[in-house]
């Protein structure tokens, strides 16, 4: 049996997809926690960078910033020897992701700078910007986009009419 260290090393490659004929994601979970401190020449977070990745990378790569999730959205320029966290992503894309925000209690993470390039301030912009429709169901689960949805939802479901209560103690 493998000690926790070795299992908390491990990469976990989950898939590749291919996005066009020059590009494609490669889906990765777990590992010690490998990332980027600032961003690459060619980081789709940079703003300089838009158009330079096709949209159906940005469908693929998605669920990155879904509430929750445990995939990181991985530096392309790192490849699959060594994968490391983009640190694009981890400046405005990874509020939300349940991995990086584990990380980051324990302390990891966190010298992470913009290194004077704007970047796209969500997954959303970066993905819109770059061709994706912004009503894609891809998105529709973005943060904070879809919590900012979600909670308006959850309000509109329980409002009450202001006058409720008046009717409920109408005196007879």
């Amino acid at each position: 049996m493998k000690s926790k260290r070795t299992r908390e090393r491990a990469v976990r490659f989950l898939r590749t997809t291919v996005a066009d004929a020059n590009h494609v994601v490669h889906s990765i979970q777990g590992g010690m926690g490998d990332y980027c401190r600032k961003p690459c020449p060619q980081c789709p977070w940079r703003v300089d960078q838009t158009g330079s990745f096709p949209a159906e990378a940005f469908r693929i790569s998605a669920n990155t910033a879904h509430d929750m999730s445990l995939r990181t959205f991985a530096c392309h320029m790192r490849g699959t020897d060594t994968p490391a966290a983009c640190a694009g992503f981890l400046l405005n894309g990874a509020a939300d992701n349940l991995a990086v925000r584990v990380k980051r209690i324990k302390g990891k993470m966190r010298d992470v700078s913009a290194d004077g390039y704007r970047l796209h301030k969500s997954y959303r912009a970066m993905a819109v910007a770059n061709g994706v429709a912004p009503n894609d169901p891809t998105l529709a689960d973005c943060m904070p986009e879809a919590r900012t949805r979600r909670d308006r939802e959850r309000r509109t479901r329980t409002r009450r009419p202001q006058n409720s209560l008046a009717a409920k103690t109408k005196t007879v």
